[in-house]
């Protein structure tokens, strides 16, 4: 497969999990919406590694190569790129912390948080694909 096709698949994988966000939010769902919405910004970005030939099995690898090769190069965003770390923690609370209260308004704000940085993944990518490295 190549790496195209890899980052076209993840991409769009991403914006199904992203609709499932939404929909779990609209459920009231909180806790499951904040998971969805990080797994979607986590699978852009596992898209823009695809890109380069980087992946890693762990998140924190996966976050880090994000930083090494995608922020440190400016094809995204310093701004946007902190709301992955963000969105981990909050998914990581939302799965494992006993008695942890997810409102309604921190889906909200994951849901919104995560649609802007889909959309900012997919202009890197299509940024990526046109400048293809030598």
């Amino acid at each position: 497969m190549s790496r195209k096709a890899l980052a076209d698949y993840r991409i769009e994988r991403a914006k199904e999990i992203f609709v499932e966000a939404k929909d779990t939010l609209k459920q009231k769902h909180y806790k499951l919406s904040v998971n969805r919405s990080y797994y979607a910004m986590f699978t852009a970005v596992k898209a823009l590694l695809a890109l380069k030939e980087k992946d890693s099995a762990k998140h924190s690898g996966v976050i880090s190569l994000f930083s090494r090769y995608i922020i440190k190069n400016n094809l995204f965003p310093k701004k946007l790129s902190k709301y992955l770390p963000k969105a981990k923690d909050l998914r990581e609370d939302a799965d494992y912390v006993d008695f942890i209260n997810i409102t309604k308004e921190d889906a909200n704000l994951q849901l919104e948080r995560a649609a802007e940085f889909i959309k900012e993944a997919e202009k890197t990518l299509l940024k990526m694909l046109d400048k293809p490295e030598k």
